[in-house]
């Protein structure tokens, strides 16, 4: 292990726009676009209504993406959306954000993404399968082996990643450039192979928000009032938005990218932009070439094998598997070397662990490396893909519209202050998310509860352990 006390005070500026883009794009495709469309059908049971909930996510992270240009511009240094919401409120706004960002919003993400990674390989390790027979007891603990492999997989990213940002650039590089190749040619095989008889009869009532379930009977369609469709809508979205954060990871990194002022900004929009393509281009493809019912019900909610096997035949399986632990492997690795950047920050505030605010040799946050992969590690013993998802997706958007709001409250507050990009469309197109947003969160509040409750109680656990941070850092000064 590197020597954390180091004299090292400051990051080097060694990223580009080049591989802060891949950082975007890297952080933002996991497991969840292979997986979550799945869901997506059960809730909205329609071609049209499933594709409008991809794209009203496109358009929030577009949106919200080219909002933070802004804010990114005008606070250029380690720490992101932590340091934009304790500039545009308080210091405990931040706080709050910070302690859901270790508690769950990050290193759940880890958690879920290493999870898939490892499930994924059960195609070529069969004791990684997810059932009964390839569990063990751990300290009282029922723990599957995929689950061992998830930690560590999050344990060598960690390492890789404590020895310097060169060596997760990498890594980044090369793993988010094969699964925008692989990906783009999925899309290309799949317009190739585009079965005109299954995309018409999956546009059949595309317009009809209905629950699809499936029962021993067979598969029945529920139509769904104004009130319910729109419950439908946001629990649909749930897996969208989740598939499609994570892209302001490139913040928390500021202080490592050249030219900061632009650079984090373009590379914000230029990633989110080529994965919302991609997410949109995706799902055509899985309507194009597999029934509606196939997809809503496919194995394991695995639509992309599905899909493959459509395509490819037989061989679908191996080469959307490959695709799948590729492009987990990549996201993780975006996600665990950008998340330390937040509790390093927050530590130079004195409201986390002290030793997190140190640099090694290397000039990374070896410390708080260390203390996100145990949380992330200690999620994947604890809950299961889909409970994460759930929780993730409601507290997030909740601090995008925070955060996204603290333009309005910022161009007020701050005049006068340096403004190297402003936020574009503002301010109709920052209002028309925090609209979408609230809506967003309102809806699963009412229709979902079972989604809110969880993230909202660890995110006001924060409150409590801000004053006593507060306390803390009152009788040490």
């Amino acid at each position: 292990m590197n020597d954390i006390t180091a004299d090292n005070t400051s990051f080097k500026p060694s990223l580009g726009l080049f591989d802060s883009t891949m950082i975007v794009a890297g952080s933002m495709i996991g497991s969840g676009i292979f997986i979550v469309s799945a869901d997506m059908l059960k809730e909205v049971g329609s071609a049209g209504w499933l594709l409008t909930a991809w794209l009203i996510t496109g358009f929030m992270t577009l949106t919200a993406a080219v909002s933070y240009g802004e804010l990114s511009a005008m606070f250029p240094k380690a720490g992101g959306q932590y340091v934009y919401l304790k500039e545009a409120y308080n210091p405990l706004v931040g706080f709050l954000y910070g302690w859901s960002f270790f508690a769950v919003i990050q290193t759940g993400t880890i958690a879920a993404v290493a999870v898939a990674f490892a499930k994924f390989g059960g195609y070529f390790f069969p004791s990684l399968i997810w059932e009964d027979a390839n569990t063990f007891n751990l300290l009282g603990l029922h723990v599957h082996y995929a689950q061992l492999v998830a930690i560590v997989l999050i344990i060598i990213l960690t390492f890789i990643n404590t020895k310097g940002i060169e060596a997760g650039k990498i890594i980044q590089t090369i793993f988010t450039s094969t699964k925008l190749i692989s990906l783009f040619g999925l899309i290309l095989a799949g317009f190739i192979t585009f079965k005109w008889n299954t995309w018409h009869l999956n546009w059949q009532n595309a317009w009809t928000v209905q629950h699809i379930t499936k029962t021993a009977t067979g598969i029945s369609f529920e139509p769904l009032l104004m009130g319910a469709a729109l419950g439908a809508m946001a629990s649909a979205m749930v897996g969208s938005i989740f598939s499609s954060d994570a892209w302001n990871n490139v913040t928390f990194i500021a202080g490592e990218i050249k030219n900061p002022k632009r650079n984090i900004g373009l590379s914000l929009f230029l990633g989110t932009l080529i994965v919302t393509v991609i997410y949109i281009l995706i799902n055509v493809v899985y309507l194009a070439n597999v029934p509606l019912t196939d997809l809503a019900f496919a194995k394991d909610n695995r639509v992309a094998l599905s899909a493959s096997e459509a395509i490819f035949g037989a061989s679908g399986t191996i080469i959307i598997a490959l695709m799948i632990m590729v492009s987990t492997f990549g996201c993780n690795n975006g996600l665990i070397l950008a998340g330390a950047r937040v509790y390093y920050t927050m530590s130079k505030d004195q409201l986390f662990f002290k030793n997190a605010s140190k640099l090694n040799k290397s000039s990374v946050p070896e410390w708080a490396l260390w203390i996100q992969c145990a949380m992330a590690c200690a999620l994947c013993l604890s809950g299961k893909y889909g409970d994460l998802l759930d929780m993730v997706s409601f507290i997030v958007v909740i601090f995008y519209v925070l955060t996204i709001a603290g333009i309005f409250i910022l161009r007020k507050k701050r005049p006068d202050a340096e403004r190297p990009y402003k936020a574009f469309g503002y301010p109709v197109l920052p209002i028309i998310y925090i609209l979408l947003g609230v809506a967003f969160c309102t809806l699963l509040i009412i229709y979902k509860p079972q989604f809110t409750w969880p993230g909202l109680i660890i995110t006001l656990i924060g409150i409590p352990l801000y004053y006593l941070a507060v306390r803390n850092k009152t009788t040490t000064e």
